[in-house]
């Protein structure tokens, strides 16, 4: 374990010794699914009152899985192999259900990588937070919650739904519902994933001063390097278990003979015009979009970049037919798109294809790889059952991944790895046009840069139309030949990627 930032202040809970409390710690943690995957491997770690623990290392190296360890919920079939773990005095995998649930409920708060993904649509963002209480929050106590994690309350916002709120303002949604637990142990899964530098260095302040003023221990699996630096007291780096590197299946035919045939595309692309989107809460109307033009060329490269809360995924979901703008239209190559995507014909289905920030957004939980990724080939092919065999093993050996990972589950994957699934499964039936949401916001440097490789290779090949959303400016810089740059729901530039943004 390495000491690094700047050390806690201010009040501390103590042990005997008059030291900061030790509240859980493991030793040479071993975790594997019996006859499968390891998923971490010889982990150990001190989580202590009043500091943050990073936990970095690369995609598969088992962060997400510690994390749900200390929580005591590992992956379905996944088990405790070798070394010890200890969370309040408890060993949290042989606790009872109900000894859990009182563990989770008043001693431990986690949030995951999505958290929008836990916020229930229906519900105002003040019933959100009281909801996770222990005992009942009056009015005021909730608004104090919300403030204390730097949300306007005089804005209207409590009242909001999630799906009127940014991608930031979820993530502090998540932390104050955390926080109404009263928990001693905070647990992040990627706490700054798809969030603009700005509101990382406000992430970083809010968990300093969480950590501090109320003495809570926090955890946090990061791929932010940024962030460790600014806020950590403590970093555990993990390292991922050794996996044979893929090769391509090999089969006498050439390998476009495997693909969908790409078809020539009118020079017009896709193309929103004049859209525009408001979201309707007690406060009155907030619009996220206001006459929004956007175009992607057949085979370009296209980014769509501002702050956070600048209607990018807005816009992205429009184009996806996830969403209905109020006003615009939209059309593919020249022809009118169906703003639903439902209403769209199946040739429509297939070329154009979303990818979600959170890969659990796409994949079944109760599926395997292998199963996820023959569905689109069913679905979108004629393909015979030994066709779709080889073409899924050369998907996942695109993506970096071993054809045996077709019959693992999602929950037996890290977080980079579902991402990589997420674009097999996205690619599967070649389409035309592939919408990016932060694809690599929760990934590893190096991973982040072999997905951009695998999807520019795949540009250049198949002539595929990239359409990107992305916060990480140094990868746009390398990857996008053009960008859109939104404020505030609004365009403000567009054009040659070197033009509006630096070089790398």
């Amino acid at each position: 374990m390495n000491t690094s930032a700047q050390p806690a202040t201010g009040t501390q809970t103590c042990d005997a010794t008059g030291g900061p409390a030790q509240l859980a710690a493991a030793t040479g943690l071993d975790i594997r699914i019996p006859g499968g995957p390891v998923l971490l491997s010889n982990a150990t770690l001190t989580v202590t009152a009043g500091r943050i623990t990073a936990l970095t290392g690369p995609s598969g190296s088992g962060k997400t899985t510690l994390l749900r360890a200390l929580t005591g919920h590992l992956p379905d079939g996944a088990s405790v192999t070798g070394g010890t773990l200890t969370v309040l005095g408890h060993d949290p995998t042989s606790l009872t259900s109900e000894e859990l649930r009182l563990l989770r409920r008043t001693h431990l708060a986690y949030v995951g990588q999505d958290p929008g993904s836990a916020l229930n649509p229906r519900m105002k963002v003040r019933d959100l937070v009281a909801e996770t209480a222990p005992g009942r929050l009056d009015r005021e106590a909730v608004l104090e919650l919300l403030r204390e994690v730097r949300l306007p309350v005089d804005s209207g916002l409590p009242d909001r739904r999630p799906t009127a709120l940014s991608g930031g303002q979820q993530r502090r949604v998540a932390l104050a519902r955390a926080m109404a637990r009263t928990p001693k142990i905070l647990l992040l899964d990627e706490p700054t994933a798809g969030l603009d530098a700005a509101l990382r260095d406000e992430i970083a302040d809010l968990l300093r001063h969480l950590a501090v003023g109320h003495d809570l221990a926090v955890v946090m699996a990061c791929h932010d390097p940024e962030l460790v630096a600014t806020c950590a007291d403590d970093t555990v780096s993990l390292k991922a278990p050794s996996v044979p590197r893929p090769r391509r299946p090999r089969d006498t035919r050439k390998e476009d003979e495997l693909r969908p045939t790409p078809q020539p595309a009118p020079a017009e692309g896709i193309v929103a015009r004049a859209v525009g989107v408001a979201f309707r809460s007690r406060a009155g109307l907030q619009q996220a979009l206001a006459e929004v033009d956007f175009i992607a060329e057949p085979g370009s490269r296209t980014a769509i970049v501002g702050p956070s809360g600048s209607g990018k995924t807005t816009l992205l979901r429009v184009l996806a037919g996830l969403h209905q703008a109020d006003t615009g239209t939209l059309t593919l190559d020249g022809a009118p798109l169906a703003p639903h995507a439902r209403k769209r014909p199946r040739s429509h289905q297939r070329r154009i294809q979303l990818m979600p920030q959170n890969p659990l957004d796409a994949l079944n939980p109760s599926r395997t790889v292998g199963a996820q990724l023959d569905r689109p080939l069913r679905l979108h092919t004629d393909f015979t059952a030994t066709e779709r065999s080889v073409r899924i093993a050369d998907l996942l050996s695109q993506v970096d991944l071993p054809a045996d990972f077709q019959a693992r589950y999602p929950a037996e994957l890290s977080g980079g790895q579902r991402q990589r699934v997420s674009v097999a499964r996205a690619l599967a039936t070649g389409p035309d046009v592939l919408l990016c949401d932060e694809i690599t916001s929760a990934l590893d440097p190096e991973t982040a840069t072999s997905v951009m490789d695998v999807l520019t290779r795949l540009n250049a090949e198949q002539h595929m139309t990239i359409v990107l959303v992305s916060h990480e400016l140094h990868l746009v810089a390398a990857y996008t030949d053009t960008v859109h740059l939104l404020d505030d729901g609004r365009l403000t530039a567009y054009g040659p990627t070197h033009d509006l943004l630096p070089s790398p």
